[in-house]
């Protein structure tokens, strides 16, 4: 148990870092030193990585609570695990929907430094970047959540 326990800690501190490093560090400077066109390679060429690092340490810490035996007892128990398990489905939803369907749309847009906003694929790609922000945020703000209720597993 007690290693179960340091194992959901670990993954959940890596998941959550890993996410607030991307989002709020890493990409925008990508962004501040590119082109857009280049930067928007760079950060698509990461996203897979990203997104299967993400998925792979929700899944483990998942595991790692069930395990620990923190799982499904009690409301507050229950609740920390549903998040775990709602991320694990958003973020295979980037990984495996979202971010494939924006790379496919975003190959139609011959440059987002020159194309028209209101260019259809450029239209799509920016809705589509739209629901993936959120769903990015969404997942985070999850993780967040569970760091700070972190405190009472194992206990």
């Amino acid at each position: 148990m007690i290693l179960a326990c340091a194992v959901y800690r670990l993954a959940l501190s890596l998941w959550v870092g890993g996410i607030a490093l991307f989002t709020f560090v890493v990409t925008p400077v990508i962004f501040r030193t590119h082109g857009r066109d280049a930067a928007g390679k760079i950060v698509g060429s990461i996203f897979p990585v990203y997104f299967r690092y993400g998925l792979v340490l929700a899944v483990l810490a998942l595991l790692a609570r069930i395990a620990a035996g923190e799982a499904f007892h009690g409301a507050h128990r229950w609740v920390g695990t549903l998040l775990i398990a709602t991320a694990v489905l958003l973020t295979g939803y980037q990984a495996f929907g979202l971010a494939p369907r924006m790379e496919r749309v975003k190959h139609s847009v011959a440059s987002f430094e020159t194309a028209p906003p209101d260019d259809p694929a450029r239209k799509e790609f920016s809705r589509l970047h739209g629901t993936s922000m959120v769903v990015n945020l969404v997942v985070l703000l999850e993780g967040v959540a569970l760091v700070v209720a972190s405190d009472s597993l194992g206990r």
